[in-house]
């Protein structure tokens, strides 16, 4: 029993710690793995608590060092979708990170289909906004 305990706390205290997620399949519903428009990141999409997140799973080494450059050593297992609950039918409201720069944004995340979203960020109330298409790669 105290194995079982520590298998279900070990990666929310992991996360706790180091700001990434580690994804046990025990833990988390599996929706899917993502890749955004140009193919150089990929994420999965699992619950965290309550709501949906967004984890990095894979990254070209464009995209690994682009983040580098806005302060993100570790891109794989970095969650670019932070809790995202949602508002209405098809519509999920949380946080979107975009790790070249360092930032984190408001986001909406509107599914399209059972195989495409849209994510779109924004500043500050719907300023400064830019979306992207995610397409499912697996489910």
């Amino acid at each position: 029993m105290k194995r079982s305990a520590l298998t279900v706390l070990l990666p929310v205290v992991i996360y706790a710690i180091s700001g990434t997620v580690a994804v046990n399949a025990t833990l988390a519903k599996d929706f899917g793995i993502w890749k955004n428009p140009s193919n150089s990141v990929h994420i999965k999409i699992v619950l965290c608590g309550n709501a949906r997140c967004g984890v990095v799973v894979w990254a070209n080494e464009k995209a690994i060092a682009d983040s580098r450059k806005g302060g993100t050593n570790e891109l794989v297992g970095t969650m670019l979708l932070k809790n995202f609950r949602e508002q209405s039918k098809g519509k999920w409201k949380g946080k979107a990170v975009v790790p070249d720069i360092g930032k984190e944004f408001s986001g909406l995340a509107t599914i399209v289909d059972a195989n495409t979203i849209t994510v779109k960020g924004c500043m500050v109330l719907g300023v400064g906004c830019k979306s992207q298409t995610w397409t499912r790669i697996s489910s």
